[in-house]
C-alpha cells in the first residue's frame, strides 16, 4: 500500500493524494501535524532517498520559527529533529514499500501505480 506522509493544509500533500485517488490506488494518509514517522520508517526512507538530508526542509517555515535555516546540522541531529518536530519533514514523503520519494515525484509515482497495477 502507498504511504502518504505530509500536512492536510500541503499542496504538494493534496496534489500527491489527488494523483493516487484519480488513478484508483488506495493510500494511507499520515498528517505529519498529527502523527509523525516511527524511527524505523524514518530509516527506510531515508534509505530510499539518499539520506536525511533529502527529507529536511531547511528553507521551510518550521525551521525559519524554531530558527534552524542557517544551521548545517549533522546526520544524527537531523534525525533526531525530525523525530521530534516532524513538521520539518519536506512533504509529501511517498513510500510505496522499500521505495519512497520526496516532493512531487509524478513520474516515479506513474511507474509504481503501472507496477501495482500489474500485481492485479
Amino acid at each position: 500500500m502507498v504511504q502518504i506522509f505530509g500536512q492536510s493544509r500541503c499542496k504538494a500533500t493534496r496534489a500527491a493524494q489527488r494523483f493516487f485517488a484519480e488513478r484508483g490506488v488506495k493510500v494511507q494518509a499520515i498528517d505529519l501535524s498529527q502523527k509523525n514517522m516511527s524511527r524505523g520508517e524514518l530509516q527506510s526512507v531515508m534509505r530510499a532517498v539518499g539520506g536525511v538530508a533529502a527529507l529536511y526542509d531547511a528553507a521551510g517555515p518550521r525551521a525559519r520559527e524554531r530558527g534552524l535555516q542557517h544551521l548545517g546540522p549533522s546526520e544524527a541531529r537531523l534525525i533526531e529533529l525530525l523525530l521530534e518536530d516532524p513538521l520539518l519533514f519536506r512533504t509529501p514523503v511517498v513510500r510505496n514499500g522499500a521505495q519512497a520519494t520526496v516532493g512531487p515525484a509524478e513520474d516515479t509515482w506513474k511507474s509504481w501505480v503501472a507496477a501495482l497495477k500489474k500485481q492485479g
